[in-house]
């Protein structure tokens, strides 16, 4: 027999209530029912949340919190649920706590020993990646880039060499930027740019970075944007071989400097030398101890 987690009366109660991401048809059978049974519904806009309440003729008091309320508005959701209140807390649009601040009242909640249940529903990022084409058993987030080009640059190189699919989260006045710093940074690899999805003008444009970013130049972007880049090849034995031995020993030295821990470096030279993972820790191991004595001399 199911349990009846939105029924029970056995106090405070927090619902991470996935909403849609665009056609407000997406929204889950449970999710309306959930909607319906809280007390209030904690939303990063409230007027996007009455948008979906009054198509379903819910009628909640809506409680907003989002990136700039102050600590009071927290403590006063955390005061709600010790008066044994049920809270349903939803984003803009997806899964909340994605890309978005609930997840400090989640974590405040769960340290206070409240109950937190998650009502799955949709996602822009799992919704990509199913019409990517690409293999996702594993696959990096990394939701909105850093505003800044360098912090940026930093990012992606953090990534460059991992095999897996990496799924970003853009808007449509710095799509065309963050293309060409991606063909910069990761190569030329295949993406596929989902626009507006389960909108109207839905759009899946599969194809590579440079072309990409050639259509987006001559064809303004608009609306909301999730990027699926392909991971990177996985180097091939003859690659690994020809490795030098000093642009790793320079590696190594550079990122001991910076303050990098064993576990980073090691790490590091797995994914970009193709190095074992205890070869790469017992060379780390030397280079430090070797690094710490030259410091004291």
């Amino acid at each position: 027999m199911e349990h009846n987690d939105e029924r029970g009366n056995e106090g405070g109660i927090l619902f991470v209530c996935a909403t849609p991401i665009g056609n407000l048809k997406d929204i889950t059978l449970r999710g309306l029912d959930v909607l319906r049974s809280v007390d209030f519904v904690v939303a990063e806009d409230t007027r996007v949340a009455k948008r979906l309440l009054n198509h379903y003729g819910i009628k909640k008091p809506v409680i907003s919190f989002h990136e700039h309320s102050k600590k009071g508005r927290l403590r006063h959701l955390l005061n709600l649920l010790e008066s044994g209140h049920k809270l349903a807390i939803i984003s803009d649009a997806g899964t909340p706590c994605i890309s978005d601040p609930g997840s400090e009242l989640v974590s405040e909640a769960l340290s206070r020993g409240f109950r937190v249940v998650p009502i799955p529903g949709p996602s822009a990022i799992t919704a990509a990646l199913s019409v990517a084409g690409m293999k996702a058993q594993r696959f990096i987030f990394l939701g909105f880039l850093p505003r800044e080009r360098n912090e940026r640059k930093k990012l992606l190189s953090e990534v460059s060499l991992w095999r897996y699919p990496i799924v970003i989260y853009e808007a449509p006045h710095r799509l065309v930027e963050t293309l060409t710093q991606l063909l910069q940074v990761l190569g030329n690899r295949k993406v596929v740019v989902a626009r507006e999805l389960t909108k109207q003008f839905e759009e899946v444009f599969a194809s590579d970075l440079e072309s990409a970013r050639k259509h987006f130049l001559s064809t303004e972007p608009r609306g909301e944007f999730t990027l699926v880049i392909e991971g990177a090849s996985k180097p091939s034995q003859c690659e690994v071989c020809k490795v030098d031995e000093k642009d790793i020993d320079e590696l190594i030295q550079k990122m001991l400097s910076e303050g990098s821990s064993t576990k980073e470096v090691v790490n590091r030279l797995v994914l970009e030398f193709g190095m074992r993972h205890k070869e790469a820790y017992e060379r780390t191991l030397i280079a430090r101890n070797k690094f710490a004595s030259n410091k004291m001399t």
